[in-house]
């Protein structure tokens, strides 16, 4: 199962394949997203629709070791990674779900921290492994 998500991050994705001196019997992968670990809780915490909506908010640190340079996005490889994690019993609820947070995201960096920001929507082959479509803000910083 997480062999399968994993493959979106192939060329990005660092193993640990020792430990000081000693080599590990099996290498390691480090965990470049959540969701792996948190999909399978849900079957343990959605059993009715009763139980929707599930909203989750997480922040963790994640590591993508990227070939392509990171500098316009001024971070490194291991970074602060905010992720949302949802369950609605409609299409339309998630949507609307996933429209409102971007609004929220928008608000924050235009009125609280003075950056103008453009909302879209990724290309296909910017899309997040395994979703059907991402969203985004950008910003330009001088």
């Amino acid at each position: 199962q997480e062999k399968d998500h994993l493959t979106h991050f192939d060329s990005e994705l660092a193993w640990i394949t020792r430990c000081g001196d000693k080599p590990l019997d099996e290498p390691v992968a480090v965990r470049p997203t959540s969701e792996t670990i948190m999909y399978p809780s849900y079957a343990k915490w959605i059993k009715t629709h009763r139980d929707l909506p599930l909203k989750l908010n997480q922040w963790c640190s994640v590591l993508r070791w990227e070939v392509k340079s990171t500098l316009p996005f001024i971070r490194g490889r291991e970074f602060l990674w905010q992720e949302g994690h949802t369950a609605f019993y409609t299409e339309e609820e998630a949507r609307a779900e996933t429209y409102s947070i971007l609004d929220l995201y928008a608000k924050v960096y235009e009125e609280l921290l003075a950056v103008p920001v453009t909302k879209g929507t990724k290309s296909k082959n910017e899309t997040f492994g395994g979703a059907v479509y991402t969203l985004s803000v950008e910003a330009f910083i001088p």
